[in-house]
C-alpha cells in the first residue's frame, strides 16, 4: 500500500473571502479549507487523493446538489477536481442544515467505489457504468444517457486499470451495441431504470 503525501494545504490556506458563488474551469480544484463546504450548483466534480508514486485514487464523483469539502476528507492529500465548468456556492459547516445527510452520501459512495476494484476488469467496467447510470443517468426506455465528461484515464483510475484497457473495453461495448461514447457523456443501452421523458443525446448513434 503506497504511503500518501503529507498535505497541510487545508490548515495553512488563507481564509476564504471570495464571493459566495464561484465558477471553476475544467481541471481546476475547489479550495479545501477547514470548516468550509461547497455545494455544487452545476457541473461535475471528482474527489481524489494522490500517492507518492503519482497514482490517483478516486474517492467520489459529485454533481448538482451534492456538498463537498475538506470536512469530509478522511485522508490526506484530498482534492476536488472539476470535470468541466463547475459553479458552486460556499457554506460554513455550522450553517449547513443537511450535514448529516451529506456525510452519509460520502460514506455510501466510498463503499460503492471500493467494489469497482474487485472482479475481472470487464466486470469492474460494466459495474461502474451501471453505477454511473443509476446516480447520474437520464433514463429513456432501456437507454440511459450519462452526462459525465470522464476521460478514459479518469475511468481507469476509478476501476484500477489502465487507459489502454479502458479504451479497448469501450470499443468492445460499442461493437456489441451496448454503449455509445462521446466527450460529453455516453449512452448505456439495455439498462433498466425509472422511466422518464425521452432525452435528446448530444451525438449520433454509432453504426457498424
Amino acid at each position: 500500500m503506497p504511503s500518501l503525501i503529507t498535505s497541510t494545504y487545508a490548515t495553512t490556506h488563507p481564509p476564504e473571502t471570495s464571493p459566495v458563488v464561484r465558477t471553476f474551469k475544467r481541471r481546476e480544484c475547489l479550495p479545501m479549507i477547514q470548516n468550509l463546504l461547497w455545494k455544487i450548483d452545476t457541473g461535475m466534480v471528482r474527489s481524489i487523493t494522490l500517492h507518492e508514486e503519482g497514482d490517483i485514487t478516486t474517492l467520489g464523483l459529485w454533481g448538482a446538489g451534492d456538498i463537498i469539502g475538506h470536512p469530509f476528507a478522511g485522508i490526506e492529500p484530498y482534492q476536488a477536481e472539476c470535470l468541466g465548468t463547475v459553479r458552486v456556492h460556499r457554506l460554513l459547516i455550522d450553517d449547513c442544515q443537511t450535514l448529516e445527510e451529506a456525510m452519509w452520501c460520502h460514506i455510501q459512495q466510498s463503499q460503492a467505489l471500493l467494489t469497482m476494484h474487485h472482479g475481472s476488469v470487464q466486470t469492474r467496467f460494466s459495474r461502474f457504468l451501471s453505477w454511473l447510470a443509476d446516480r447520474f443517468g437520464q433514463q429513456s426506455g432501456e437507454e440511459c444517457f450519462i452526462p459525465l465528461p470522464l476521460t478514459h484515464q479518469d475511468i481507469a483510475e476509478v476501476i484500477g486499470s489502465s487507459r489502454v484497457t479502458v479504451t479497448r473495453l469501450i470499443g468492445e461495448f460499442e461493437r456489441e451495441d451496448t454503449l455509445s461514447w462521446s466527450k460529453k457523456g455516453c449512452v448505456l443501452r439495455h439498462h433498466s431504470g425509472p422511466q422518464t421523458k425521452p432525452v435528446e443525446y448530444p451525438f449520433r448513434r454509432r453504426r457498424y
